[in-house]
């Protein structure tokens, strides 16, 4: 029988329950997953711009999704720096990544996120992969990177973080 390949990527700013929930899934659904945590795109300068916290840093997010993924032994953890993935605009060009994220997982046979919206972009670039929403209403974990980003304090922010 053929190996269940998955993969889920983001930019994981910052690590959340919600990421670690869609990464268990993968890993109890596949033989295989491959997270990807893009850096450097526009999306992320753009937050830095007007958050500095060191849990937003490349390499505080690196430290931790390195710790949440080995606690899975089918769970790799890789980067894609979003830099060279840009159109002359300087908007990030997802079509641009699909190779990169090729590199790592060749073969999808599913793709997870959260945001019923990806699924065009899924469709077109790992056409043989399903796309799984995970808790698409955000019922067992109501949060986002966004949402913890608009917190006032650490605490608060810490009570849905990894």
């Amino acid at each position: 029988m053929a190996a269940i390949h998955g993969f889920f990527g983001g930019k994981f700013m910052p690590l959340h329950k919600g990421h670690l929930y869609c990464i268990d899934t993968a890993a109890r659904q596949c033989d295989d997953v491959v997270v990807i945590m893009f850096i450097n795109g526009d999306d992320e300068l753009e937050i830095m711009k007007t958050h500095s916290e060191y849990e937003l840093s490349v390499e505080s997010r690196i430290k931790q999704l390195e710790k949440v993924c080995s606690l899975y032994d089918n769970v790799s953890f890789h980067i894609i720096d979003d830099d060279y993935c840009r159109d002359p605009d300087g908007t990030n060009n997802w079509d641009m990544e699909t190779p990169l994220v090729r590199a790592y997982v060749p073969h999808i046979d599913y793709v997870y996120s959260s945001e019923p919206s990806y699924g065009a972009y899924f469709k077109r670039a790992y056409p043989e992969a399903t796309h799984i929403i995970v808790d698409e209403k955000r019922i067992t974990y109501p949060i986002s990177s966004t949402l913890i980003r608009a917190m006032k304090t650490l605490e608060e922010k810490q009570k849905w973080m990894v």
